[in-house]
């Protein structure tokens, strides 16, 4: 038998290195491949606890990483996407999920016998060490072979895998020699005390952050056959707490209830393992039951893990209010700081960037606020060029400097999306979002144009003649109209809606080109001054320009989704697209019959 030596600890922390570098890329391939359904399933959330549950159980085992979700926890419960009470459900939930890595490692410890047969073959076949390599052949050839990044993705899955068990198997054959170290059965007498197992584990899993990597770690050791059920469970509890540092260190900078959902991982932890090690040390002391001294192997360590964390979820669930007031009275309510009280747009949080799929859908939902927000913004623009309000001047001068950060921020993040790894609808997403928000910015910018017109003419006790008036009256409509259409169809990614946004945008250029002719008449015929007149001019101008910025919302879409260049699309449109003509009949019928009815 080969002895123990300092090779042996090289091959060991070299394992290690594989099995967390195969685990964060596998992680990281599976974050891409769900996309923003992650967010999406998390954001369904009900008051229904089980639900709830199920949500982090299957998000986590989609993701293997359970401190992966409940940072991400922390960021929606941040930016305001989930209150605090519902992320407790998906805490436990998480927390069974995670164990799911344990029973995947299983596959190591299968036993086969010489006997040769079917069943043999097939038990073979599942080892590792016969299918790992395999796998990481088909997923190079998808990395370097496939066009689409979706199947370049499940290749990266696939060798994330292959490194994993890899590491495993370095892990397992390092410690192998240990099983004729009398030495090493004399240091693992030190761990029949629980507390110490439970403070190993805490130490170990605090440095390398992760409770699947630890358990790992523990059933590799194993493998040398000297470490019992006894000596084990205590740890298993130690890593499940470690774990949680990842959690806590994701709090530096949020608000109080973000801050609770870490603790509120950390507490369901702790007090877990404080509930149930005076059990066990009962159970293995009083009692003296067999199976405690018993050699635990992989599939043991991964029922451990498992039902530790059940037994967990079940303790906890009858006393989630009872754990959201725990957690107030750790992190308490006082003096709003700045950090609080600053005023940020929903779910733009730095901790989603970790997955950058759930980072783009957070990111869509903040511009769809910022849309929301110009469009309120300009309709009050157009409503105050006909009846002049100074609140309103006020909240629009208002909403623009809101506007104008929105889009810094919302630019600021994007560009860090954009320097992460993301799928090819997420890259199309960005594109989309990061042009359109330049258009919500101006059109903004627009809306104060206007209301400095309107202010002059309220303060120059000047108006416009009521033929003037209701001129413009009919070409706001126009405008409102879409506006209203080519914002729907951004917020819905509804490419029907966009397509009807150029034909109104063309009667609203051939609408503005006759009002100036009808008011060069006016002047012409002194039943307008040159002052009003220079002031229409403006208002027109800035309406036009509004006009042409829904024009390019919707050709963005449009062009992004269709794969058509923005100049072509317009120019075939126009000349070819028998239903654009047909929009076009229909909004001109209707503004120029109301315009020459005046």
């Amino acid at each position: 038998m080969e002895e123990f030596s300092i090779f042996n600890i090289f091959t060991l922390l070299g394992g290690l290195a594989f099995f967390l570098y195969g685990m964060n890329v596998l992680s990281t391939g599976l974050e891409k491949l769900t996309g923003g359904k992650l967010e999406v399933a998390l954001k369904k959330l009900t008051s229904n606890k089980f639900k709830s549950i199920m949500l982090g159980l299957g998000v986590t085992m989609a993701i293997q990483s359970s401190s992966a979700v409940t940072v991400m926890l922390v960021g929606f419960v941040n930016s305001g996407l989930m209150a605090l009470e519902q992320s407790i459900g998906v805490c436990l939930g998480s927390n069974i999920g995670t164990t799911f890595t344990a029973w995947i490692l299983c596959l190591g410890d299968i036993k086969t016998s010489d006997n040769g047969g079917t069943l043999n073959l097939i038990l073979n076949m599942l080892k590792p060490e016969s299918f790992s390599p395999i796998i990481a052949l088909i997923g190079i050839i998808m990395i370097m072979g496939c066009k689409k990044n979706k199947k370049k993705d499940i290749g990266r899955i696939l060798i994330g895998f292959a490194v994993l068990m890899n590491g495993m198997e370095l892990m397992s054959s390092a410690v192998d020699p240990l099983k004729e170290s009398e030495s090493f059965r004399q240091v693992l007498t030190a761990f029949e005390n629980p507390v110490l197992g439970v403070l190993v584990g805490i130490g170990f899993t605090c440095i390398i952050q992760s409770s699947s990597a630890s358990v790992g770690i523990l059933m590799a050791f194993s493998k040398a056959g000297a470490l019992s059920y006894g000596m084990a469970l205590p740890i298993i509890m130690g890593c499940n707490i470690g774990t949680c540092i990842t959690a806590l260190i994701s709090t530096f900078g949020v608000n109080k209830d973000a801050k609770r959902v870490a603790w509120i991982h950390v507490l369901v932890k702790i007090i877990g393992t404080i509930v149930m090690l005076p059990v066990i040390m009962i159970l293995q002391s009083a009692l003296n039951l067999s199976i405690f001294n018993e050699t635990v192997g992989y599939l043991g360590i991964a029922i451990m893990h498992t039902i530790f964390n059940i037994i967990n979820t079940i303790i906890f669930l009858p006393f989630t209010k009872q754990l959201v007031t725990l957690s107030k009275l750790i992190v308490r309510d006082g003096k709003e700081t700045e950090t609080d009280s600053k005023r940020t747009l929903t779910g733009l949080d730095e901790r989603l960037l970790k997955t950058p799929s759930i980072a783009v859908q957070a990111c869509r939902t903040a511009t769809i606020e910022m849309a929301d927000l110009t469009k309120e913004t300009i309709h009050k623009a157009l409503d105050i060029i006909i009846e002049y309000n100074a609140d309103s001047a006020e909240t629009i001068t208002e909403n623009e400097d809101i506007i104008d950060k929105f889009e810094d921020t919302i630019n600021g993040y994007l560009l860090k999306i954009s320097k992460s790894s993301v799928t090819g609808n997420d890259s199309r997403i960005v594109s989309k979002m990061m042009h359109c928000i330049g258009n919500f910015e101006r059109i903004s910018d627009h809306a104060v144009n206007l209301v400095e017109s309107a202010q002059e003419i309220h303060d120059k006790k000047i108006k416009f003649s009521d033929e003037c008036i209701n001129e413009i009256k009919i070409i706001t409509e126009a405008i409102a109209e879409n506006i209203d259409r080519a914002f729907e169809a951004y917020n819905l990614n509804d490419l029907t809606i966009a397509h009807k946004v150029e034909p109104l945008e063309e009667v609203v250029d051939n609408l503005s080109i006759e009002l100036k002719n009808r008011h060069i008449r006016r002047l012409q015929n002194d039943e307008c001054t040159v002052e009003l007149g220079y002031i229409f001019q403006d208002i027109l101008t800035n309406l036009e320009r509004i006009s042409d910025h829904c024009s390019n919302i919707a050709c963005i879409l449009i062009q992004t989704d269709e794969k058509t260049d923005f100049h072509t699309y317009l120019a075939d449109v126009k000349e070819n697209d028998e239903s654009f003509h047909d929009e076009y009949r229909k909004y001109a019928e209707n503004y120029f019959s109301r315009l020459n009815n005046i």
